[in-house]
């Protein structure tokens, strides 16, 4: 008789185990496929690997592919789609993303949203539950009017740099303008949130700007590949080394900045009557970016954030408010280029607010922006910013007439959303009037949610749409914007944010007073 060595029994408990767990994953994969059946889908629908073979690896084709599948199936209330062994539900019409959006159960973030966690860690655009729900309450005050208020001198100041560079366009024929606003609003959204000025507008090879860019594209990529999704696939065969280094940069750069904001903080004094602190921003003392709140901020029982608290917050901030904001201004120069009529309103509006003086905007002078709002909105409407959000369904629940289980993620689309001839006729038409309040009074809520909606939805939109009327008013009370891109010209490339695949050309002429 053999009598087994510990090691073969160790071996045999371990394949058992895996045997077990294997057992259980195929279980319940098999459950959820049946409980889907009735839902329509794409077909091929392979096991194990789902639709995933049915997309082309870039970011323009999936997302062109994306939109063909709700053009296919616009008469269906959803339809599904199978990621390897992820089930998504395709949302895109107001009814049925209301029933996730609005609700105060399905506010946890979708599978795929896992890949932002080692950059963004669970700051509040990835966190579920109560720590979501603690840090949103935390964070609201950051956005209190009053705080808005104080950015807009940044916002004034980074502007006025661009404006620098944009002059020197003038009359010298069609030119990409997309980075000259990209840059431009990660300037602001980082002197904003962390109070460094980091010159991104004269400085655009610096190793930190490249990282944010780099992460984000392959965060992207990595997404819609299943086969990726394992870290030590992804580390071993896939683009992992180039992730991880992207990853040091941007970390040890905030990481930096907290430090020393942190030091300048409790050596306040000694920083009251120093004249050598070069690195910050010397602007009125009352304005507190967002890192001095998050510094000062604490829970209801009086506990301070932690470092990596604030530091999971910084790195969202910067990642949700600089691109998609810069994208939406490139996006409305484009069709205000496009759309002389429009453009001559615009301006003429901005002629009704300002007279011919070179003053800089006020909060009051914005409010008095109204067209020049309708616009942001239309423009936001054609080329959301986020193409698709991402949820995952935290209890059963019935969508279009379908019960959708427990654990399913759900895939808004809002690009196919604000599409909807129900809602917008001739959507893809450009008209700003549709949100003149005579119009978009009765709008169901639902059917236009650049920012989301519902609780969850983007805590910084007044932000955002302070920095756009900022930008844009600046630029069109100077300049004659002309598109040199046709409808055919642009490529929208749905990855994490909608870029035009070519950038936005336009050229550029002094206005006639």
């Amino acid at each position: 008789m053999v009598v087994p060595v510990p090691g073969a029994l160790l071996g045999a408990a371990l394949l058992t185990f895996l045997a077990l767990v294997a057992f259980h994953l195929l279980g319940n994969y098999v459950r959820m496929w049946n409980k889907l059946k009735r839902i329509p889908g794409l077909s091929p629908t392979l096991p194990i690997l789902g639709n995933a073979l049915l997309f082309k690896p870039g970011g323009e084709d999936f997302f062109l592919q994306v939109i063909e599948f709700t053009t296919q199936y616009r008469d269906q209330p959803l339809m599904k789609l199978w990621l390897g062994t992820v089930p998504f539900v395709m949302l895109f019409h107001a009814e049925t993303v209301e029933v996730v959006l609005s609700s105060s159960k399905h506010l946890d973030k979708s599978y795929s949203y896992m890949f932002l966690h080692p950059w963004l860690g669970t700051g509040l655009l990835t966190s579920t539950g109560n720590k979501w729900r603690a840090r949103r309450k935390l964070i609201t005050p950051a956005f209190h009017f009053t705080i808005l208020t104080e950015f807009l001198e940044v916002m004034i100041e980074q502007t006025n740099i661009l404006l620098g560079k944009l002059e020197k366009k003038v009359g010298k024929g069609p030119f990409n303008c997309f980075n000259d606003i990209t840059l431009c609003a990660l300037d602001i959204i980082c002197e904003t949130a962390m109070d460094k000025k980091v010159y991104a507008q004269t400085n655009s090879d610096s190793e930190y700007i490249y990282a944010v860019y780099k992460i984000s594209n392959l965060i992207f990529s990595r997404m819609k590949m299943p086969w990726f999704w394992s870290d030590f696939v992804y580390n071993t065969f896939g683009e992992g080394k180039e992730h991880e280094k992207a990853l040091r940069i941007l970390h040890s750069f905030t990481e930096k900045v907290i430090a020393e904001k942190f030091h300048k903080i409790k050596n306040s004094e000694e920083f009251k009557h120093s004249s050598s602190d070069s690195d910050f921003n010397t602007r009125s003392k009352k304005c507190k970016a967002f890192l001095d709140v998050l510094l000062n901020a604490t829970y209801e029982d009086g506990e301070k954030l932690s470092q990596q608290d604030i530091k999971e917050e910084v790195n969202t901030f910067i990642f949700e408010g600089h691109d998609t904001t810069a994208t939406a201004i490139n996006w409305a120069l484009y069709l205000l280029g496009s759309h002389p009529d429009v453009l001559k309103k615009v301006q003429e509006e901005l002629n009704d607010v300002f007279g011919n003086t070179d003053r800089t905007p006020s909060m009051d002078d914005l409010k008095n922006l109204l067209y020049l709002q309708c616009v942001i909105k239309e423009s936001l409407r054609l080329y959301p910013s986020v193409p698709i959000i991402g949820r995952t369904l935290l209890e059963d629940c019935y969508i279009g007439g379908f019960k959708v289980p427990k654990g399913v993620n759900a895939m808004i689309i809002p690009y196919a959303l604000h599409r909807d001839p129900r809602h917008f006729s001739d959507p893809e038409e450009f008209r700003p009037e549709r949100f003149m309040p005579e119009n978009s009074s009765k709008m169901n809520p639902y059917a236009f949610i650049p920012f989301s909606g519902g609780p969850r939805n983007c805590i910084g939109q007044k932000f955002a749409i302070i920095e756009e009327k900022v930008i844009l008013s600046s630029i069109l009370r100077r300049f004659q914007v002309e598109a040199k891109q046709s409808c055919d010209d642009i490529h929208p490339v749905g990855e994490l944010i909608l870029h035009p695949r070519d950038g936005i050309w336009i050229e550029l002429h002094h206005r006639t007073k």
